[in-house]
């Protein structure tokens, strides 16, 4: 199996690029602190599951695919942190979180397939 093909791994890299334009209006005090933090908890999601996938056992995936779903959380978290201060309206925070909701969707389906394995 290819990581490249899974929809999960293609849908967290279009998050990337969407928290990225997101995170470009954020004040550039926050360059070294909640904006790195975001975009690091973001990367990470694609980022474990191609790490995973790689992996020799199913247990091995679905440790990487764990962790790449605590990434979400903490990205979900982040987020909420930034509508809290303003850096971000409602509306952003809306489309922005339906997108990690259907990301969570897509991982919890991945990892419930790889437990039947």
């Amino acid at each position: 199996m290819n990581y490249t093909d899974l929809d999960v791994w293609k849908y967290s890299r279009e998050m990337v690029k969407l928290v990225y334009n997101l995170t470009k209006s954020y004040p550039q005090e926050e360059l070294y602190g909640l904006t790195n933090q975001i975009r690091r908890s973001v990367i990470s999601v694609p980022s474990n599951i191609a790490e995973g996938v790689g992996r020799q056992s199913s247990k091995e995936t679905i440790q990487f695919l764990h962790i790449a779903k605590g990434s979400l959380q903490e990205l979900e978290t982040q987020l909420y942190l930034s509508f809290d201060l303003e850096y971000i309206s409602e509306q952003e925070l809306k489309e922005i979180l339906e997108k990690v909701i259907l990301n969570k969707k897509l991982l919890n389906g991945f990892i419930n397939y790889y437990k039947k394995l």
